[in-house]
């Protein structure tokens, strides 16, 4: 029986919202279960080790007056910036699916450990997919700190559903929530989609991130997107300016003919950080948990290709690990 009624938002009919399903702006081919059996059935993944320990743990300071971001692993990142702390997308979870026990596992710890947190003043969810949507870590740092949660449409309800009294912001594209006197948080559009289980499918919104100061500093966040028809980038760059820093996903992308309506290759995120003007890039999305075939090593040799093809230095567009972090001036 067709599902009538969106139980997640009902609100009013949009560009990308037709009153039960939300859209990408260009809508990328949607590959359904079927395609996923067949792909999985096929088995042409290269299998990762078990367990890969980072070169090191990062022990975050408590504040920082400028940009310092840290790779906790996968999409997970603590970004401090002129005063405030971030967690995007937290995931500590050792696995990732809708019960138990089941998903892929992680092949690397986290590069934070929990306790080696500094105090989080906001926590930002790109999208409910669960590899970006831990609900236990999100309620545990809710316990610990009491941080804001700032999410797209819809995903307020996901989280309540596990602690009916937690607070959750959710914003449309093109909107903006003010963290601080010194710095602001919009919601972008993204070429994606969401859904945790087999009826949901694209019935919250998801979004990417551009953090912006009245200096006129712009840190251009990207959980996960295809390139679709290139449009929304050139955007950014014309609302905000040439942002400082982007953070762009690099790995999840093969086989191509059934991830590139959902996630971009390394060249392709190479050409976003052109697209949007960023004067630097880092590269996340990648080595902590095995969902598609490339191997665990294969993103970051294959953005060091995407690079060099179009000449450009290594060290503008730089991978990040688990437990790696780097710290830049902001305005």
């Amino acid at each position: 029986m067709p599902v009538a009624r969106n139980p997640f938002y009902d609100g009013p009919v949009s560009d990308h919202f037709d009153g039960l399903r939300f859209h990408s702006p260009s809508e990328p081919p949607a590959n359904g279960l079927l395609e996923l059996a067949w792909m999985n059935a096929v088995k042409a993944a290269r299998y990762w080790p078990t367990v890969t320990p980072p070169a090191r743990f990062d022990r975050p300071p408590r504040r920082v007056g400028g940009l310092r971001i840290s790779m906790i692993g996968h999409a997970s990142l603590l970004v401090q910036v002129g005063g405030t702390n971030l967690l995007i997308d937290p995931v500590y979870a050792d696995r990732l699916g809708p019960v138990p026990g089941t998903g892929p596992r992680r092949a690397q710890p986290p590069g934070i450990r929990f306790d080696d947190l500094p105090p989080i003043d906001a926590i930002l969810i790109t999208h409910n997919h669960y590899d970006h949507m831990d609900i236990p870590a999100i309620l545990r740092l809710s316990r610990r700190w009491e941080p804001r949660i700032i999410a797209p449409l819809g995903n307020d309800v996901v989280i309540r559903r596990h602690d009916p009294g937690i607070a959750v912001e959710t914003h449309d594209w093109g909107e903006r929530a003010i963290l601080s006197p010194r710095l602001a948080v919009h919601l972008e559009p993204a070429f994606h989609w969401s859904g945790r289980g087999v009826a949901d499918r694209r019935m919250t919104l998801w979004c990417s991130f551009v953090l912006t100061s009245p200096g006129g500093g712009v840190l251009y966040h990207v959980g996960d997107t295809a390139y679709g028809d290139g449009s929304i980038f050139p955007r950014v760059r014309a609302r905000f300016g040439r942002p400082d820093v982007a953070i762009l996903p690099i790995g999840a992308y093969e086989p191509r003919w059934f991830m590139q309506g959902q996630h971009v290759d390394p060249p392709e995120a190479v050409q976003i950080m052109l697209d949007c003007g960023a004067r630097r890039a880092f590269g996340h999305h990648w080595g902590t948990f095995q969902m598609t075939y490339e191997a665990q090593e294969a993103p970051p040799l294959d953005l060091a290709r995407a690079l060099d093809d179009r000449d450009m230095p290594p060290d503008c567009f730089r991978p990040l690990g688990p437990g790696m972090a780097v710290e830049l001036p902001w305005r």
